[in-house]
């Protein structure tokens, strides 16, 4: 994906692979007084090393070449020193303990991973099977480091003569002990949504030209790298239609799910002292006379607030959320110390700050649900980079990864739909529609949803289309008073590939014995 600049060398060779003598004689003249001639028997300065000489130079153990046999790659135990290595040493490689905290080098390491990852998942398509059993073993081992962070809890334990004693026993932080988990298993349903598109063949994928525009492919935009996305002249099928639709929603809750742990999470993490002196004196002065007026009016909607900003670039809606953000930690801060005499004081009540606060809140919820692949905001980059607590560390990027993954699948389902829309009408125009309510995501309410949705949670394109005929066979057979015939003809449903049974993807998992696929797929 990277194209790096290569060094090339400053020896000429000719076709026989020696060194251009004249070349060869100027180089060292430049090195001394001393010519080629005097320097016979010895490796010269600048020339290819001979290697002869070179097999007796000591190899280091972190190499892989150095004229060696080839290896086949980096052993397990090999690649795990590496890691962990670079987490003790806080990425400071020259080991002066200039390196950055545990928290954060661990941090840097999930984000990393996950790049080097997911950065070429560019398609709905199955992940390459090397490169998921990579990230499910990598991501064990930097997800292991929470597996030691425990706390003391109160436990019974029985002694030989019968007498129960309260001890204390070890166990997991409670906040891991929740969330690890939830978020292992919101990593396994987006690999495997990724899996349900293994058998489509409505709609693929070819490279973007600057001057292919046609009515088979998705609206044209900045991001010329990506391949772009084509349907049939006709468009899709009204099943794959559904089961697009089905996947998008089940994706969007899991969005949703990670999008709530990583805002508990930050919202968890103490606020930077530095961040704290960099405020504005009051909100006024950090939002702006224009949005101050709008978040202070006598009747406020948010709606409308939003519609009057405006946000029609990723700069401009990021400034808005810092902004906002830094109103709210001045107000809170105000009322905080509304009993004690600071240097933030300010004419304006504690109660007309309060709702100012809330307004604020509001405006935020709704920027982050409807942007939620937008990049981070001043405060939460300072969170990030001054934690200290080594389990919010991973809790954050962990979550933070999963809803980048889910908002980036998420959008290529979306490009699908607008490539059939388009090709049913050539007129219609990508917009987005937001209908739901405006409240803040709450993560044990969103797995619930997750574990309560009603068919299973990972579907292929035929084992939707086997459900769905199922549905519309017990609809029309409800209709018809139970009998199920109709002009004295019997109508046969075909074998069913799945349960009406509301699945639990938690159940799921442990029945099955891990990542498997539902058995209904075979």
């Amino acid at each position: 994906m990277f194209e790096g600049r290569q060094a090339h060398s400053l020896i000429l060779e000719n076709t026989n692979g020696e060194v251009n003598g004249e070349h060869h004689e100027r180089m060292f003249r430049s090195q001394g007084s001393c010519s080629s001639s005097c320097l016979n028997g010895q490796q010269m300065i600048g020339t290819v090393l001979d290697t002869a000489a070179s097999a007796k130079i000591p190899k280091s153990r972190l190499g892989g070449g150095g004229g060696g046999t080839p290896r086949e790659g980096p052993s397990d135990v090999e690649l795990i020193k590496e890691r962990f290595a670079k987490l003790l040493l806080g990425e400071d490689m020259s080991g002066g303990g200039k390196g950055v905290s545990s928290a954060l080098a661990l941090s840097n390491a999930i984000t990393n991973l996950a790049a080097s990852v997911f950065s070429e998942q560019n398609r709905l398509e199955p992940m390459p099977a090397e490169t998921k059993a990579r990230w499910r073993r990598e991501i064990d081992w930097l997800l292991s480091v929470t597996d030691h962070i425990v706390e003391f809890v109160a436990s019974q334990q029985v002694s030989k003569d019968g007498t129960n004693m309260e001890i204390m026993v070890t166990q997991q932080r409670k906040d891991l002990l929740m969330n690890i988990p939830a978020l292992r298993k919101l990593d396994a349903m987006l690999l495997g949504y990724l899996d349900n598109f293994k058998d489509q063949n409505e709609f693929w994928y070819v490279k973007k030209n600057a001057d292919d525009d046609d009515n088979g492919g998705a609206p044209g935009n900045d991001k010329w790298w990506l391949p772009q996305v084509k349907v049939p002249p006709e468009g899709l099928s009204d099943v794959s239609r559904r089961w697009l639709q089905f996947q998008k929603e089940s994706v969007n809750q899991v969005l949703k799910a990670a999008m709530a742990i990583n805002a508990q999470v930050l919202m968890e993490m103490e606020i930077p002292e530095s961040y704290i002196e960099a405020l504005p004196k009051n909100g006024k002065a950090s939002l702006g006379d224009a949005i101050y007026r709008g978040i202070t009016v006598d009747v406020f909607d948010p709606e409308q607030f939003l519609q009057s900003i405006d946000l029609s670039t990723e700069h401009k809606v990021v400034d808005l959320k810092n902004r906002i953000e830094a109103s709210i930690v001045i107000w809170k801060r105000k009322m905080q110390n509304k009993e004690s005499k600071s240097s933030w004081g300010s004419a304006v009540s504690h109660e007309k700050r309060e709702q100012f606060e809330e307004r604020a809140e509001t405006i935020l919820h709704l920027i982050k649900h409807r942007f939620p692949g937008i990049s981070q905001s001043t405060l939460d980059i300072s969170k990030i980079q001054f934690n200290k607590d080594v389990g919010q560390a991973v809790l954050e990027s962990y979550s933070r990864i999963l809803e980048t993954l889910a908002h980036a699948v998420m959008t290529k389902i979306e490009d699908v739909l607008d490539a059939d829309a388009k090709a049913v009408d050539p007129t219609h125009d990508r917009k987005q529609v937001h209908t739901e309510p405006i409240k803040k995501l709450d993560p044990k309410e969103e797995l619930e949803k997750l574990n309560n949705m009603d068919p299973p949670n990972s579907m292929t394109l035929s084992d939707f289309m086997g459900w769905h005929l199922d549905q519309d066979a017990d609809a029309e057979k409800k209709e018809t008073g139970g009998t199920g015939e109709s002009d004295g003809n019997s109508l046969k449903k075909p074998p069913k590939v799945a349960t009406h049974k509301k699945f639990s993807y938690i159940e799921k998992l442990e029945n099955l014995g891990g990542l498997r696929s539902p058995t209904a797929r075979h």
